[in-house]
């Protein structure tokens, strides 16, 4: 099984290296490209005559490409990697130079084996494997351990100036985050940059960013003490990421007919990302499907759309407040009803429930029954019979909804984030008409 972008990311040694990687990922760069159950390979063409040979060992995973690059994996690795995580690289026969190289390496896991005395069912090169992870650990911690000394700065200098020094500031920080292999961590961090100087409220808002910065920092160090639910989700956090074989075997899993309450797509210059909300019928249960594909390549079909049901099992991803979920449809989709919904106070009450669970949850999806658009000022709120209102993200547009409420109470699925509601579906009657 293919793995995912995101995970094929993660082996970058730097950011430089990822964006690198994502340029090689174009098929008419590649020849003789291929996948068995233990390795990909291909040739690919660089500035001399001859074609870097490339091959990546899965189970390691081990890379080796014949180009003068000292970085493990090299750009045309990650490249490779990310042709066959779209599934651009076909099953093939492994050519001679492949399996050669896979030779030696289990006559040399094998050699190490009966050294160690391997046990059966351990990984191939456990050794190595314990080391990466080890390596990584420790570029981990001394990125926690610079970004909590810098947060320390902050606190003794307060924020005074931090408008002309904070946002080159904060992406030095999310670039060491990077190459800490701290993804997530980095995220949050460019998130905090963004909000430098934005509007007369920014120095509030970046309290906010930082002091969730500062508690994931916090978590980190104690991850020891923490429950095991909470400590998977500070890690996510950062940035560490689950195998997809392991969610199947080992997440929790339940049944339903799910409800597809909407989808949002973000696409970028380097990665498109698309978020799935469904809601289960029997059990009430939310859930995330997230899909990714590079930019200016499609995304995987949807198993259904906004607005119908679609059987299945889904496998749980873990975490203090388990979101995201792996499916195994069952059944074709299905036609479902209008589902039902909450006013603007349960909703906001919902949200508040999750962040008790999970204080760095982004989103959150919600059904408002019976709501309005009504203009807020520059902006849009949905207000409900009782007259409470939720503010709509500024800069959607809402010219569709308008058209399909005409003044009447309509049911509404969106996303909820601090900033506010983006709407995804609206249903007339028991019609969904999608909004985004």
């Amino acid at each position: 099984m293919a793995w995912e972008l995101e995970r094929v990311l993660a082996l970058a040694p730097d950011a430089a290296s990822a964006k690198a990687g994502q340029g090689q990922a174009r098929g008419a760069k590649w020849a003789g490209a291929g996948a068995s159950e233990q390795a990909v390979w291909g040739l690919c063409q660089g500035s001399g005559k001859q074609p870097y040979q490339t091959v990546v060992e899965l189970a390691g995973p081990a890379f080796k490409c014949s180009c003068p690059s000292r970085k493990f994996p090299c750009k045309h690795a990650l490249g490779l990697l990310l042709l066959w995580a779209t599934g651009e690289v076909p099953p093939a026969e492994e050519p001679d130079w492949v399996s050669g190289w896979l030779a030696e390496r289990a006559g040399r896991a094998e050699r190490s084996a009966e050294r160690a005395e391997k046990k059966p069912g351990e990984v191939a090169d456990p050794l190595a494997a314990q080391q990466r992870a080890s390596r990584r650990a420790d570029r981990v911690s001394a990125g926690m351990a610079e970004l909590q000394s810098w947060l320390d700065d902050q606190v003794r200098r307060g924020l005074s100036g931090f408008e002309q020094r904070g946002y080159s500031e904060l992406s030095r920080l999310a670039a060491r985050m990077v190459d800490a292999q701290a993804p997530g961590v980095a995220g949050a961090v460019r998130r905090a940059a963004g909000v430098v100087g934005r509007g007369h409220g920014w120095p509030g808002e970046l309290l906010e960013e930082l002091s969730l910065i500062h508690l994931v920092v916090s978590a980190h160090g104690r991850l020891g003490e923490l429950p095991p639910a909470l400590a998977d989700t500070v890690q996510s956090r950062i940035g560490w990421t689950v195998e997809t074989a392991r969610v199947l075997a080992e997440g929790e899993k339940v049944e339903d007919d799910w409800h597809v309450l909407g989808r949002v797509i973000e696409p970028d210059d380097r990665l498109t990302v698309r978020r799935l909300w469904l809601r289960g019928v029997t059990t009430g249960r939310l859930a995330l499907i997230l899909n990714f594909a590079p930019a200016g390549r499609q995304l995987d079909p949807l198993p259904a759309r906004p607005g119908e049901l679609v059987p299945g099992v889904l496998s749980f991803y873990p975490g203090a407040l388990p979101m995201r979920a792996l499916l195994t449809q069952t059944a074709p989709r299905l036609p479902s009803p209008r589902p039902g919904g909450l006013n603007a106070k349960q909703a906001l009450a919902s949200y508040v429930e999750s962040l008790a669970a999970d204080p760095w949850n982004e989103r959150w999806p919600l059904v408002l029954a019976d709501v309005r658009p009504a203009k807020n000022g520059e902006n849009w709120a949905l207000v409900d019979q009782a007259g409470d209102a939720l503010e709509v993200l500024p800069g959607v547009d809402l010219w569709k909804l308008l058209a399909v409420s005409a003044g009447d109470p309509v049911t509404v699925a969106g996303e909820w984030n601090r900033a506010g509601f983006k709407p995804m579906t609206c249903w007339d009657g028991d019609r969904p008409v999608i909004l985004s």
